[in-house]
């Protein structure tokens, strides 16, 4: 056998890995979402967090993508050095925000030629922030589903999409949540990572009411361990989604008491997490904030 020949097969093996069929397995999967670094000293925790977090061979990573392309060439430099550098598989987002359809497809090739394979098509966030109206760019996108066409028209992707189990701040009701997702689902969508899921009863709803209308679509719910509740409370709102009074009431419990409020934001996180894999999730995707300690916690306690 030539030299490199055996490594160059696990690397082939890696890029076409397929988070659908992986996600569509009888074993749930387990994720981490991280974020591109600002400066040196964030890339150093980044990659530590990194690499403490891989010897528990997640399903799949995600590397997060800035709202109006903020943080666009360092998300595809960390997609890629993730996918060179390390044995794990890298989902990479992508959003609609102040691109035009040619930059899209631009930046849909630097994947590929990466040699990514698995895309996460968002719209976005309006550019001045949620509560602000959404204006797409003049030569670009509107909604997500034409992103999830545009990127399945461009090569052997699969790709995933968001989906908001709380209601995303602009639909009236699950009905146009539902909906939405069944659009992007006929457009090419193969899976869906939700917002943070604070609410089972909330994914529960979503998931049985796409099943109801006839969706094959996975949902897979993201779980964000609390060990700061300010912040988390402060991500939600900006989020949409203020988080429910049974999850703020056990951590004003703890009043300033900071050890307090993290193991009850971790037993939090570890109860959600267990109930939606009994309840039959494909999995759960652990939003990490790029740190390590938490979510090897409650993945310890799974």
């Amino acid at each position: 056998m030539a030299y490199g020949t055996a490594s160059s097969m696990v690397r082939a093996e890696r890029f076409t890995r397929s988070i659908p069929a992986m996600v569509d397995s009888d074993t749930p999967t387990f994720s981490f979402e991280f974020f591109p670094p600002k400066d040196d000293d964030a890339e150093v925790s980044l990659w530590d967090s990194i690499r403490r977090l891989e010897k528990l061979s997640p399903s799949f990573v995600s590397i997060t993508y800035g709202a109006g392309g903020a943080t666009r060439d360092r998300t595809v430099k960390l997609t890629q050095r993730v996918l060179e550098s390390t044995s794990l598989t890298p989902l990479a987002h992508l959003t609609c925000v102040g691109h035009s359809v040619g930059e899209l497809r631009a930046i849909v090739g630097s994947y590929a030629a990466a040699g990514v394979r698995n895309i996460l098509a968002l719209r976005g966030d309006p550019q001045g922030g949620l509560g602000q109206p959404w204006t797409a760019h003049p030569e670009g996108f509107d909604h997500a589903d034409e992103l999830v066409e545009l990127v399945k028209g461009l090569g052997d992707f699969t790709v995933g999409v968001a989906a908001f189990p709380d209601g995303h701040p602009e639909s009236h009701d699950i009905a146009d949540d539902v909906e939405t997702l069944i659009r992007k689902e006929a457009a090419g969508a193969e899976f869906a990572v939700t917002q943070m899921v604070f609410d089972v009863e909330s994914y529960l709803r979503l998931r049985d009411e796409l099943t109801r209308r006839g969706s094959m679509l996975s949902v897979i719910p993201a779980i964000m361990p609390i060990t700061n509740a300010r912040q988390v409370v402060r991500m939600a709102e900006l989020a949409g989604q203020p988080m429910p009074t049974a999850v703020t009431d056990r951590l004003d419990r703890q009043g300033d008491d900071a050890v307090g409020v993290r193991a009850e934001g971790m037993a939090i996180a570890t109860e959600s997490s267990r109930r939606l894999l009994d309840e039959g999730a494909p999995g759960i995707h652990f939003i990490t904030m790029n740190r390590s300690s938490a979510t090897l916690e409650v993945f310890g306690n799974l």
